[in-house]
């Protein structure tokens, strides 16, 4: 399949894992607007991460790889299961995905009485004041490496030919809710330097710029993290490859 179809097929798959992601931290996590009935919390919010990639992986995984982020595009790469002159055009797609369905996500909020953009809206991912439990940047930087390269260690484990795995999107799929579980208290969960420009890009042209000026970090780790799994993996494969 070409290239420009592979692509647009990761655009479409990111706008769905932002959509459907931050949409539920946005539009479902909280107490719903006129009623008393209670938002799906941090649980629903890492669980909709995981659904998300898990119906796209069957969607579109035969068709692009569903990779859905640039980190994994790059730590795929790494690990030599990606070419590295066809990333710029996957992370391209990917990024301008999460760009469109985070003006859906804002459109849709704000068509509720008493919306009010704040620099946290959008379920942006940041450190400092915008970390939901308030924590440093050393702690984000760390936690995005960290929790980025086990995802990656994990694709790449599921889809090695010589596994047994026979669900790898589900597998997956767990691990990215499994992630959201435990970090979202510290930077709102990235581990997608495209799902976190979406939110931070649509914030900035709204007039609310604070997590544009921490973007930088989920780039960086994210993609650190993901590099570091690739080569990890890639030392495992040595023997097989000998």
């Amino acid at each position: 399949m070409t290239l420009m179809k592979r692509s647009i097929a990761e655009l479409i798959g990111t706008f769905w894992l932002v959509l459907g992601g931050c949409g539920s931290a946005v539009l479902a996590a909280v107490f719903m607007a006129g009623s008393n009935d209670i938002g799906i919390g941090l649980l629903g919010v890492a669980f909709a991460f995981g659904l998300t990639v898990l119906t796209m992986a069957y969607a579109i995984g035969h068709i692009s790889g569903c990779h859905l982020n640039p980190a994994v595009t790059v730590g795929l790469a790494v690990g030599g299961r990606f070419s590295f002159a066809e990333a710029p055009a996957y992370i391209v797609a990917q990024t301008v995905g999460a760009i469109l369905a985070a003006y859906l996500i804002l459109f849709i909020a704000s068509g509720t009485e008493g919306f009010t953009l704040t620099a946290s809206s959008l379920a942006v991912n940041g450190y400092g004041e915008l970390s939901p439990g308030k924590y440093g940047m050393t702690a984000g930087l760390v936690t995005e490496v960290v929790m980025t390269a086990m995802f990656l260690f994990i694709i790449l484990g599921v889809t090695d030919k010589r596994g047994t795995a026979v669900a790898g999107g589900l597998a997956i799929g767990l691990t990215l809710t499994l992630i959201h579980l435990i970090s979202i208290p510290v930077t709102n969960t990235s581990v997608n330097p495209a799902r976190s420009t979406g939110p931070a890009l649509v914030l900035a042209l709204s007039g609310e710029g604070k997590a544009l000026a921490q973007l930088w970090l989920f780039w960086v780790a994210p993609i650190v993290g993901a590099a570091l799994a690739g080569v990890i993996y890639r030392w495992f494969e040595q023997d097989a490859r000998d």
